[in-house]
């Protein structure tokens, strides 16, 4: 067997293999891809009206509120974002497994709405392209096999792809329309996938960075990262006095970073869920992001600021290489690294990855049910055979 055969028999089988996976992965990507901006127009309590000179309300007054609308669930943190949205109290647990987000005006308190994760379509589309819809423990081990799979599926696409010589190359970069429904889903699936490969390269490899410890911990190691790439937040001193009740230095922090960064896009603060946890606070420069962001952590107990590492810590200005491609792995996966534009690529990539599973289902049953051609000799004994009635 050739070597080209060979990359054929692996491209076939392994596509056969994830094509299902792949196909509702990358068209869950494809209904994701505009989320915020469907939500921001299908959901108008996002938004409110900034009063002249209001000053929105502290933290703890906003999680007294929110407390009040949602009986018996502790509050995790405060959201403020641009001053015409709406502050957003989150509430997280895993035992009993819930998650709500009470949206209130941050200048008059009023409640505007209680957000249920599991009434939120897009989180029910989330979960798909997350799980497949199965427990998490089995459909994310599979989401990420497929992953991988594809990643090794665009390296083989492409070795079946390289034209011979120039004439052959003429044929890799056309579809041809008028040709039969076999030579253009051949060109589909062919053509296509050459366009989108190092799109789909950057859709499969930043998706592994969340379906596989082992790749993620690779990836941030090779582009010089040190250390643990997960995810740290330092833990406070259970042995400091505390001076002042947890409310005020929850609150004193929030108004030092509002003053601090009065044209910040976004910026976040926890109340902490025990006496060991440290208040967690961060900064977005840019809305609609993830990655321009400054991460803070203090400790609960004294109100200093808490030294932390790994890739969601300190400023954003003074990230390596290594931390800053980890902040923007998500922005980069839905294309929000470069605004609506990179969402309208990102949109038809993940559509055209759809595809890719379909046209090749076709192509390898078109050939494994194509009829062999009938030799010379059977054609000519075919006509000298008499017809009888």
């Amino acid at each position: 067997m050739s070597f080209k055969k060979w990359i054929g028999w692996i491209h076939l089988y392994l596509g056969l293999a994830s094509g299902l996976v792949v196909f509702v992965v990358a068209i869950t990507g494809c209904i994701l891809a505009f989320e915020q901006e469907i939500k921001n127009v299908t959901q108008p309590y996002r938004f409110v009206e900034k009063p002249a000179q209001a000053v929105p309300l502290a933290p703890f007054a906003l999680r007294t509120i929110a407390e009040k609308a949602l009986p018996g669930k502790a509050a995790d943190g405060v959201l403020y974002g641009l001053p015409n949205r709406s502050a957003e109290v989150g509430f997280y647990n895993f035992d009993p497994e819930y998650y709500y987000v009470v949206y209130i005006n941050p200048y008059t308190g009023k409640v505007l709405h209680v957000w249920n994760e599991d009434d939120d379509f897009f989180h029910f589309i989330l979960h798909g392209h997350y799980y497949l819809w199965l427990p998490e423990k089995i459909g994310q081990p599979i989401v990420a096999s497929a992953t991988l799979i594809f990643l090794v599926l665009t390296i083989t696409g492409l070795i079946l792809w390289w034209p011979k010589n120039k004439s052959a190359a003429k044929q890799r970069f056309t579809i041809k329309w008028n040709a039969a429904w076999r030579r253009k889903n051949y060109d589909l699936h062919n053509v296509l996938g050459f366009y989108v490969m190092a799109l789909g390269m950057v859709f499969a490899i930043t998706g592994l960075v969340w379906g596989f410890q082992w790749f993620s911990q690779g990836l941030y190691t090779a582009t010089g990262g040190k250390g643990s790439d997960a995810y740290l937040i330092p833990p406070s001193d259970t042995t400091a006095l505390a001076t002042t009740p947890l409310m005020g230095r929850v609150d004193q922090i929030w108004r030092d970073y509002s003053l601090k960064h009065p044209n910040h896009q976004g910026l976040n603060i926890s109340f902490p869920e025990d006496k060991v946890s440290s208040i967690f606070s961060y900064v977005n420069y840019r809305a609609g992001t993830y990655y321009k962001v400054d991460y803070h952590y203090f400790d609960q107990h004294s109100g200093k600021e808490i030294a932390a590492t790994g890739p969601y810590s300190g400023k954003y200005a003074d990230a390596n290489v290594a931390q800053l491609l980890r902040r923007m792995n998500y922005d980069i996966h839905v294309g929000a690294i470069w605004g609506l534009p990179g969402k309208i690529l990102a949109f038809f990539a993940s559509l055209i990855c759809a595809s890719l599973p379909i046209t090749g289902t076709l192509l390898w049953w078109g050939r494994r049910n194509k009829k062999k051609p009938q030799s010379k000799a059977t054609r000519v004994m075919a006509k000298k055979t008499p017809v009888t009635t």
